[in-house]
């Protein structure tokens, strides 16, 4: 219990850390005042996005913290509102850094690419840091004061309820503007993505940080901090209270690999910003690593434990290495599927979907690999390990996916205050290897979900006293088959509220465009408010059923079908969800980046033929990479964790079993 204070200790360094990038970044340069007021207006409809989200939230949190204290007790209650808060301010901190930072980043464009790309790696830093430094000191307050895994086990689960509505409102409400914006302004009306004369074009602009930074570090911190609370579950029942806080010790050691990893990550003038985002991630994996391996023979834990920590990273690695391949813009499918694009939009879509499913293959190989190498090393508790061996570097995988929008955003802004064609290539040049980083840190959020998620199996079989699942049980495969169909059928809920949205959005922009003289001669400034709010009601509307369906059918499966059939659920959520994320991300990144290929100049450039079938192509992909790709992760993280906080209620009151 002692040696747990580094835990405390690496949280308020991580956060210290955040607030000096915070106030450092603060101190550069804002710009001009046309571009300070392109990012007053993002700013402000990011916070009034966030500000109803949470409101709505509160109350969806306070319903579910009743329940819990009804059935439950009320230290549950409260760990779960605390779980629910702490992933609140993390998302909150990170998307004020970078609603501040995108206009930084633009004007320090103007002098060059390593100013730039430093201001906005540092930006996303402050997400970062704040993400693990906010987890790890929450699980570590609650260890100490209440010494029950149950509590800190309903802390993990209000985070991730958090997460998936972050995830999930923010997908749906940054593709509903993306798709407006790129069908309108590039299709309909051949101006360029982030012309101000388009509606859309804010709503866009707070569409990459709702979604892509409150988003995904809600959405990573729920698997940070499930992973560890499922070892801790595990490692209590097989080693006693040195195999409970082993998990968070290895979450203290990967915020140190991770502030250690922060200063190598650096370009220069001529060189590639997305190599320097990978190199500093592959460095933080290897400090780690030889960390950890001091920490393993300091405490006198079989070597089984950093093998299996090791077995993690390297799903990992296998996982980002595949997503890089697969969306890079330097890569045969991204080359391949733009040239798909001479034939139409069909073509294009038909090949990206493609390299989407194949893309699956050597990410469930490598969790495949990870989990057999790493249950021979330690058993389930190894499984359980090398989840969190792979997500404990998640302070340098967030800060990497948050410079993807933020550098997304400050090209916008120097399109629109007219910056220079020198100003916005250095913008494109950083914006596509945050789309492919990006398309590595989904990667790495969608390996080490399914990781976390067969923890939080283990722990829930711990908890339930499950040995084995009987699949010739009819309840047992009834369990396999309603949880291999709740992956797809959320996706389709969360694709279809963009859909749906986006008409609307479009009909929208397609209105102000016809009726405000003006717009299209530049004369005129669109009601960008208007398209904002809109996305805002529509997004959180839509977020409404997958989010409580994710909560509510786990304990319904297990009290209706009994312990054993939950057990199947959770199985098959696993499997279908696991392969659908990969899919859709690595689909959309590819497309997305096949359309900027094109718009580099290839295959005739932007205009042609090719480029609005590319766009259209990209359409298709904003959804899939960005909405419910993403959004499954934390799905599958919430039924696992709903499963396991009402797991003595379906022990003690089951209809069968």
């Amino acid at each position: 219990m002692d040696l747990l204070i580094i835990a405390p200790i690496s949280g308020l360094v991580a956060l210290g850390v955040a607030g000096y990038l915070y106030w450092h970044v603060r101190r550069q340069d804002p710009g001009s005042g046309r571009m300070i007021e392109i990012s007053d207006a993002i700013r402000e409809g990011a916070m009034a996005y966030l500000k109803r989200e949470y409101l709505t939230l509160a109350v969806f949190v306070l319903v579910v913290a009743v329940v819990l204290a009804a059935f439950l007790g009320v230290d549950r209650a409260l760990a779960y509102a605390f779980g629910s808060a702490c992933s609140a301010l993390a998302g909150f901190f990170g998307m004020d850094m970078a609603v501040r930072a995108n206009v930084r980043v633009a004007q320090a464009a103007r002098k060059g690419m390593t100013k730039a790309f430093s201001i906005g790696f540092y930006s996303g830093c402050v997400m970062g840091m704040s993400v693990v430094g906010m987890a790890l000191l929450g699980i570590s307050a609650l260890y100490y004061v209440s010494g029950d895994l149950d509590v800190i086990l309903a802390f993990s689960f209000g985070a991730s309820s958090l997460a998936l509505f972050a995830k999930a409102g923010g997908g749906i409400f940054t593709k509903t503007a993306d798709i407006s914006a790129d069908l309108v302004g590039k299709v309909e009306k051949g101006i360029p993505e982030d012309d101000p004369r388009n509606p859309a074009v804010i709503a866009d602009n707070v569409g990459d940080n709702v979604g892509d930074v409150a988003g995904m570090g809600a959405d990573l911190i729920d698997s940070y901090i499930a992973a560890i609370i499922a070892s801790m579950i595990i490692g209590l029942g097989k080693h006693g209270l040195a195999g409970a806080t082993l998990p968070v010790m290895l979450a203290a050691v990967g915020i140190f690999a991770s502030v250690l990893g922060i200063p190598f990550v650096r370009v220069g003038e001529g060189a590639d910003p997305g190599t320097a985002l990978n190199r500093g991630t592959f460095l933080t994996m290897f400090i780690f690593a030889a960390l950890v391996l001091v920490l393993v023979r300091f405490l006198k834990f079989d070597m089984g434990i950093f093998y299996a920590t090791v077995a993690g990273l390297g799903a990992g690695i296998m996982i980002g290495l595949t997503s890089d391949y697969f969306t890079s813009i330097e890569r045969g499918p991204v080359k391949r599927i733009a040239q798909e694009s001479l034939m139409g939009a069909s073509t294009n879509i038909l090949t990206g979907f493609s390299y989407g499913l194949v893309s699956a293959a050597p990410p469930i190989i490598g969790i495949c690999a990870a989990t057999i190498l790493s249950y021979h090393f330690a058993g389930m508790y190894g499984v359980a390990i090398s989840a969190v061996g792979m997500l404990a570097i998640v302070g340098m995988i967030v800060s990497n996916d948050a410079f993807g929008p933020i550098t997304d955003n400050a090209k916008g802004i120097s399109e629109q205050a007219g910056l220079g064609e020198e100003v916005i290539a250095v913008g494109d040049r950083l914006d596509a290897a945050g789309n492919t980083v990006k398309a590595i840190t989904k990667g790495f959020a969608i390996g080490g979900a399914a990781l976390t998620v067969l923890a939080l199996f283990g722990s829930y079989a711990e908890i339930v006293g499950i040995e084995a699942l009987d699949l010739m049980h009819p309840n047992v495969v009834s369990g396999v088959f309603i949880g291999a169909m709740m992956p797809p059928f959320l996706s389709a809920l969360l694709i279809l509220a963009v859909g749906k949205n986006a008409y609307k959005m479009i009909d929208e922009v397609r209105r102000q465009f016809r009726e405000i003289p003006g717009i299209m001669e530049g004369k005129t400034r669109p009601d960008y408010t208007r398209v904002v709010d809109m996305g805002t009601k529509d997004a959180l509307r839509g977020l409404v059923a997958p989010s409580v369906l994710s909560m509510v059918v786990p304990p319904v499966v297990g009290l209706v079908l009994g312990k054993e059939a939950l057990g199947g659920f959770l199985g098959g959520s696993i499997f279908t969800g696991m392969i659908f994320a990969i899919f859709m991300a690595n689909s959309g990144g590819a497309w997305d980046n096949a359309k900027k290929y094109i718009e580099a100049g290839a295959f005739g450039g932007k205009g042609s033929e090719p480029h609005k079938a590319a766009v259209i192509g990209d359409t298709v992909g904003d959804p899939f990479k960005d909405t419910a790709g993403p959004s499954l992760n934390t799905l599958i993280c919430v039924m696992g964790l709903s499963a396991s906080v009402f797991a003595p209620l379906i022990a003690a009151y089951a209809l069968f079993g």
